[in-house]
């Protein structure tokens, strides 16, 4: 009966999107008012159907729970809807108790979801709240007179410019859920199952690729998926103990998981949430942020993709076989359509101009029909009730992934706005503001130390979105007016919000990694810091190689191929031997280290190319010498 009320909810959820996407008609505020309570009517009836609503109180008491919250949902969507104009004009300011009760509830439900689903937010939640209504009680800088209760529920919900029905669960809605249309049509019809069976025939033709198909994979999925828990969760399980049946140490290959699967949000079209972010903030396109997002998100993957292969040589060829299935003509048309629909939202943004969203709804639509054509041939073919049967489950698989997905991303984005509102109502960006000016003045150097520090702090507790989030709202507006360029900044804290994902202890990917390889936890994360260097590469590279992203296409060449240069330095220094005796192999491998930085971090541009000349004379060192390494691994892996 829960499933059944949960696709019917679903299918609504979906139908009403799909209308606005088509003629937007009411805007996202409206938008935001009638649906934001939608999406906490399918969190609950999701956990109700999974058994995790609340699994300490018996089915009875979570059914009359849920029919409460389903009400009071109800009835704010409904009365919202009917009271828009008059809460935002007639009333705004003066609102009616009627308003309050309808705002304040939405803002309480939310609450609640983010206590269920990301209780370190929601911590903070209250701290902000708290120090936003007691400011008072705070001494030095960080002092405020406080808000009023009412003045809490009303920036929290009613005003719209933050809280439960700000810009950014709009964000969420609008152009996020019409990207997620796509990305559900592209995992219910198989396609990230066809990506790693592709992934794994790479692996098979060579002992050197098996790690690679990690890297591979993890990329692909990334572009369709953009959560690297998710990621690591999907390919990890399949190559993490492909990897260590071949030979390789379960720590370093969970490590290798997990930097691949980390990458899943630097890789464009989707990246996570925060391109979306990203071009909200900014005030740009969403495609002016991904064509700027391919070259460090390529830069990544190629340093960790050298990585990944040094630490191959270093513990041999990987020796064991890897199970490959035979890809049919259905993964390979799932390949295909993964490729178009990247090939074609490209096409429509940049070539045809259309806004992002209208790109995502005509590229979901052509990839929709034909899946769904595919679908239906394939239960002709089948000649019974079988093929039809497939082809419900994978529109329910549609459903969950879109519904499931965007009413996620829509609640936690709603839980941001809670915090932005206690931000910003409380004046502590603009006081941060004042500590990173003080630091200014010593050296720009020691304000993008005090940033990275401050992203870091966010990242031990927060998933990348909230980390860019508050990082963009307090560090980026700081750094602007001290002369970064914009793109570079905000640029920053994404590759920071990113690094938030590996902070020690609390890395998420990590502990998925380590579960399925049954290795130590931090012995993981620090091997997963090694292989992922590159990340600390493309922070740095905002401040010295700003041109990375500043404007995309051939004027990011030189910029990126002094960053390149420099993170291949980076890599070799931290992964290959250049000896066999430490005392000697170690100075070498630091000189190594000194040349990348000069060509990554210093200001006279012919002074960097000059320092990739011995970078590269070190690199081909290796190369010639390859054969040896590789020898003597295998000597040491078989023990003669």
């Amino acid at each position: 009966m829960v499933d059944v009320a949960y696709y019917l909810v679903a299918i609504g959820f979906f139908a009403q999107l799909l209308i606005y996407y088509v003629y937007t008609t009411g805007g996202p505020v409206l938008l935001a008012f009638t649906v934001v309570p939608v999406t906490f009517v399918l969190f609950v009836l999701d956990a109700l159907r999974k058994e995790e609503f609340y699994p300490r109180l018996g089915v009875a008491a979570n059914h009359v729970i849920a029919l409460v919250y389903v009400a009071g949902c109800a009835f704010v969507s409904v009365y919202l809807y009917r009271e828009f104009e008059a809460v935002g004009t007639v009333r705004a300011g003066v609102w009616s108790r009627a308003d309050l009760f309808a705002g304040g509830l939405m803002f309480v439900l939310v609450m609640e979801y983010t206590r269920k689903r990301h209780f370190a937010l929601f911590v903070i939640n209250i701290v902000c709240i708290l120090y936003a209504v007691y400011g008072w009680v705070v001494p030095g800088m960080f002092y405020h007179p406080g808000l009023s209760w009412l003045r809490i529920v009303t920036s929290m919900s009613l005003e719209e410019a933050t809280g439960v029905f700000s810009s950014l669960p709009q964000l969420a809605l609008t152009l996020i859920g019409s990207f997620v249309l796509v990305l559900a049509v592209l995992r219910a019809f198989g396609c990230v199952d066809s990506i790693l069976k592709g992934a794994k025939r790479v692996a098979a033709r060579s002992g050197y690729a098996l790690p690679q198909a990690a890297v591979l994979g993890s990329m692909g999925v990334g572009m369709v998926s953009g959560s690297g828990a998710a990621n690591a969760v999907t390919i990890g399980s399949a190559t993490i103990p492909a990897m260590i049946g071949a030979g390789m140490p379960r720590a370093h290959a969970a490590a290798v998981e997990t930097v691949s699967s980390l990458g899943g949000q630097l890789m464009p079209p989707v990246m996570g949430i925060s391109a979306f972010l990203m071009a909200d903030f900014l005030g740009r396109s969403y495609f002016d942020v991904v064509a700027r997002g391919y070259a460090p998100a390529l830069i990544y993957y190629a340093g960790v993709s050298l990585g990944v292969y040094l630490l191959s040589v270093r513990f041999g060829a990987m020796r064991g076989a890897i199970s490959v299935e035979s890809l049919t003509w259905q993964d390979w048309t799932n390949l295909a359509a993964f490729l178009a629909v990247v090939g074609g939202l490209v096409l429509l943004m940049a070539v045809q101009h259309l806004s992002p969203m209208f790109a995502a709804l005509y590229t979901f639509a052509v990839i929709a029909a034909l899946m769904l054509f595919r679908a239906g041939m394939e239960a002709l073919l089948a000649r019974g009730v079988r093929g039809w049967r497939a082809t419900g489950r994978a529109l329910l698989r549609f459903l969950d992934a879109f519904a499931g997905m965007t009413a996620d991303l829509t609640l936690l984005l709603a839980t941001l706005g809670i915090l932005t509102s206690a931000f910003v109502n409380t004046g502590v960006p603009t006081k941060v503001g004042f500590i990173l000016v003080d630091a200014a003045g010593v050296n720009i150097a020691v304000v993008a130390f005090v940033a990275f520090l401050f992203g870091a702090l966010l990242g031990l507790g927060l998933p990348p979105a909230p980390t860019y989030i508050l990082t963009a709202l307090v560090i980026a507006p700081q750094l602007i007016k001290i002369g970064v360029q914009p793109w570079p900044v905000h640029f920053f804290a994404f590759f920071l919000a990113v690094w938030g994902e590996l902070t020690p202890p609390t890395s998420i990917v990590a502990a998925v990694t380590a579960k399925i390889a049954e290795a130590s936890f931090m012995t993981t994360l620090w091997h997963s810091i090694r292989l992922c260097a590159v990340l600390f590469v493309l922070m740095a590279a905002m401040f010295t190689r700003p041109e990375l992203v500043l404007e995309p296409g051939l004027a990011q060449l030189g910029a990126a191929g002094l960053v390149l240069a420099a993170a291949a330095g980076v890599v070799f220094s931290l992964q290959a031997t250049f000896h066999r005796r430490r005392e000697i192999d170690w100075p070498l491998r630091a000189v190594l280290m000194v040349l990348a930085l000069v060509a990554l971090l210093h200001p006279d541009t012919a002074l960097a190319l000059l320092a990739c000349v011995p970078v590269a004379g070190f690199v081909a060192y290796w190369v010639l010498n390859r054969r040896q390494y590789v020898a003597a691994a295998a000597l040491e892996s078989t023990g003669k």
